[in-house]
């Protein structure tokens, strides 16, 4: 698939971040977008913002859905279905995504399965769901998102990170299995597994609202006392800071990792509509990411360890975490 003009593309998560991008990229190009998301608002956003290059006849269709709700799902793909009248779409891009649940052992077990079942079922759901209009499709290609933390399971050695690598390796390993099982049995469907690094996206702030249904400025003292733990664990020191300050630290940390990344969510967006292109199965976004492949590679016993961490710093890279 050379050009996304006159596609049909169905984007999860677009109402933010690399989602948002994406659907502005194609739609640019002349590509309709059906997306969903758990936020009317920042769809209305992400449509407007759409429309202000949109040629004629590119349709922007938006659709309140939670990706890991598969009924929810299936109304999405109706809708779509009813809405463009087609009975088939051209590429699915499955981006939608939360962080939490970090520690098997100490996290709510309600907060671990949320941030799994986005982060895992979203994907399955959404590829169950709509298959067969992918298979419909003259040409067609399926985007699934996964992670650095799809072939490195952690932040580093301070931090407990299990729920959202655990999902992140579910939708590689899922991915990679399709590569062949398309060639099989659908060889006119492409797939490709997005491998990010340190992306500039509200990924921070938005996993919050999901899992608690509040923003940073409304935590609990309970949530409260969970951040002033993690920051003690990383280091720093949290006994001395107020209840407020806490609170802005963690409004800080989030602005950080949005304004401060290597990669913006629009260069993410580009990387990965070429990959789709190229008909690359492997898409790395990043220095960050290319270096932390090779860096598994080389040494995957040392990958939890401090030299890991060590050696990645020493290149460049995610110096902004544990």
């Amino acid at each position: 698939m050379k050009d996304f003009a006159g596609k049909i593309a169905v984007i999860t998560g677009g109402g933010t971040g690399m989602g948002r991008e994406l659907a502005k990229q194609l739609v640019a190009e002349g590509c309709t977008v059906a997306m969903c998301d758990v936020s009317a608002e920042n769809m209305a956003e992400t449509k407007r913002l759409c429309q202000t290059n949109a040629p004629q006849g590119t349709r922007v269709i938006t659709h309140v859905a939670d990706v890991s709700n598969e009924q929810q799902v299936l109304k999405f793909r109706d809708a779509v279905a009813r809405e463009l009248d087609t009975d088939h779409i051209h590429l699915l891009f499955n981006n939608a995504g939360i962080g939490g649940g970090p520690s098997f052992l100490k996290s709510p077990r309600d907060e671990w399965e949320r941030t799994f079942n986005v982060c895992w079922y979203g994907v399955y759901y959404s590829c169950r769901a709509f298959i067969d209009m992918i298979v419909k499709a003259h040409e067609a290609h399926i985007v699934n998102t996964s992670s650095v933390n799809g072939f490195w399971a952690s932040l580093g050695p301070t931090r407990s990170h299990t729920a959202y690598p655990a999902a992140k390796f579910a939708v590689k390993g899922f991915t990679e299995g399709l590569i062949n099982d398309f060639r099989i049995n659908a060889p006119h469907v492409k797939c490709s597994v997005v491998m990010p690094g340190h992306i500039g996206t509200s990924i921070v702030e938005n996993s919050r609202k999901v899992l608690t249904g509040h923003g940073i400025s409304e935590m609990s003292a309970q949530e409260i006392a969970d951040a002033r733990r993690s920051m003690k664990s990383m280091g720093m020191p949290a006994d001395a800071m107020t209840d407020e300050q806490i609170q802005q630290m963690m409004k800080e940390m989030a602005r950080q990792f949005e304004t401060n990344a290597p990669t913006s969510a629009a260069e993410a967006a580009t990387i990965i509509l070429n990959g789709v292109r190229e008909e690359k199965w492997r898409i790395l976004i990043g220095a960050d990411a290319q270096c932390m492949d090779s860096l598994v590679r080389d040494a995957p016993e040392q990958a939890y360890e401090q030299i890991f961490l060590d050696r990645l710093r020493a290149a460049g890279h995610w110096k902004g975490f544990s």
